[in-house]
């Protein structure tokens, strides 16, 4: 498909360089948008841009991993798959050779939270895209056999091996996950789930998961791009409107978990460096707090001017990257570090340096300057997002994740203002409070080099 910007967008991604993040968020941020509800419970957002002749059609189910059972896992992430593989109207193969054929490209993805599909297409086959995107809402259980599971789930399997199982350090955010949230959290097993729980699954498993979850009441339909709002009001009646209704599903209230003491966990593996993983349970998405722990990620591990960077990489020379980050869930989140070092480098000599630099941000609220740099990348990151109708994190998903994590869809501005309201001061506070003692900490060392890891916990 023909590549596409959106100037106008490009202009004020430039301006934000030029604007303190107070003055940005105080500007404020519209994208301008309609919602209303079908007849059957399906909601449905509609924003316009007519800045380019494209198009996205965004799904999100309100069904991941955290919706389902210990011992039937995996269900949400197998259902990406299967939804792919042809309904009652569209043959299997059929959906992605019918929307490259009119110049589109589509996709999905599944957290603990929910499960997204996209395509975008240019925006005169608008109506392919919610054809297709409605076939399979309403008719997937038609077409939805026994051998059309057991492939899928074989396709599962595979990438569970070969992305976890086989991969190098590839078992590390299992460990994590199954360490960090107690037995029976929503969010204590692994998206892509349990080998076992994959195999003793029955299609009348598999049906019943797919008629309690992926119903209309369930779903939220994003249309974003070079379209009306008449339009699409009128092609999602035409489509949508026989979608049999679902009975309306309950939100999960927010589950956080605390952690008293750390826990430490070690993995000898087929890799070549040694890996130090720390992990800290957090607040949930979307909170002041959330928003203000993305700026200390930043500061901390975000690119060659980060603090932890240019310790461990650039003077002390002692490790090869670093990587943080906040893995923001509704029910709960984390903010990890990750160090992977240099050949025969000690893990515990990195553990008490990244522990060294939390604490210079407790001691110390971080000046002003540094600060306002670390939200100067997130928000032209953010704006850069923004540029993008369709795709993951393009407008049209946020409009999605919006409505998902505040009830809002237009939170836009409201997100800008929480990240330009957070101060040297709420960073200081976070790093004293939130990444303190409590934590899952692992360290994954070449097979037999037992030596290099992080030391277990003395009684």
């Amino acid at each position: 498909m023909r590549k596409t910007r959106n100037w106008l967008l490009f202009g004020v991604l430039a301006l934000a360089f030029l604007l303190s993040p107070r003055a940005l968020a105080a500007d404020g941020l519209d994208v301008p948008f309609e919602m209303f509800t079908l007849k059957n419970g399906l909601t449905v957002i509609v924003h316009e841009d007519h800045s380019a002749p494209i198009a996205s059609v965004n799904v999100w189910y309100h069904v991941g991993s955290g919706r389902e059972t210990p011992g039937r896992t995996g269900f949400a992430h197998l259902f990406e798959h299967i939804m792919f593989n042809g309904s009652k109207n569209v043959p299997e193969g059929a959906y992605d050779r019918w929307l490259e054929a009119v110049g589109g490209n589509n996709n999905g993805s599944t957290t603990n939270d929910r499960t997204n599909y996209w395509i975008n297409i240019p925006s005169n086959a608008l109506e392919t895209a919610l054809f297709v995107e409605s076939d399979r809402m309403a008719y997937l259980l038609d077409t939805m056999s026994l051998a059309r599971v057991d492939q899928q789930r074989d396709v599962v399997k595979n990438e569970r091996r070969q992305s976890y199982e086989n991969a190098p350090y590839g078992m590390a955010p299992i460990l994590l996950t199954e360490a960090m949230y107690p037995k029976g959290h929503p969010y204590s097993w692994p998206v892509i789930g349990y080998m076992a729980d994959l195999t003793a699954a029955s299609h009348e498993d598999v049906s019943n998961f797919f008629k309690k979850w992926y119903g209309p009441s369930n779903a939220v339909l994003v249309i974003a791009g070079d379209v009306t709002t008449a339009e699409a009001r009128r092609l999602t009646a035409k489509w949508f409107d026989e979608v049999p209704a679902t009975p309306p599903v309950a939100p999960l209230a927010a589950q956080p978990v605390q952690l008293l003491s750390e826990k430490r966990l070690l993995l000898e593996d087929d890799v070549e460096l040694p890996r130090l993983y720390i992990s800290w349970p957090a607040p949930p998405a979307m909170s002041a707090s959330a928003t203000a722990l993305e700026v200390l990620s930043g500061l901390l591990g975000d690119g060659k001017n980060s603090r932890l960077h240019k310790k461990l990489v650039h003077e002390l020379q002692i490790a090869q990257s670093v990587e943080t980050g906040v893995d923001a869930g509704a029910l709960a989140s984390t903010f990890d570090v990750v160090v992977t070092a240099r050949e025969g480098q000690s893990l515990e000599k990195i553990r008490a340096i990244v522990d060294e630099e939390i604490r210079a941000v407790a001691t110390t609220a971080p000046p002003a300057r540094e600060v306002a740099r670390v939200k100067n990348q997130l928000e032209s990151r953010y704006l850069s997002q923004l540029e993008r109708i369709g795709g993951f994190g393009g407008k049209a998903d946020l409009l999605n994740e919006y409505l998902f994590r505040t009830g809002n869809p237009g939170y836009f501005s409201q997100h800008l203002a929480l990240l330009g309201a957070v101060s040297g001061r709420d960073l200081a506070t976070l790093a004293a409070t939130t990444l303190g003692p409590g934590r899952v900490l692992l360290s994954v060392v070449p097979k037999g080099k037992k030596n290099l890891a992080v030391p277990e916990v003395t009684k």
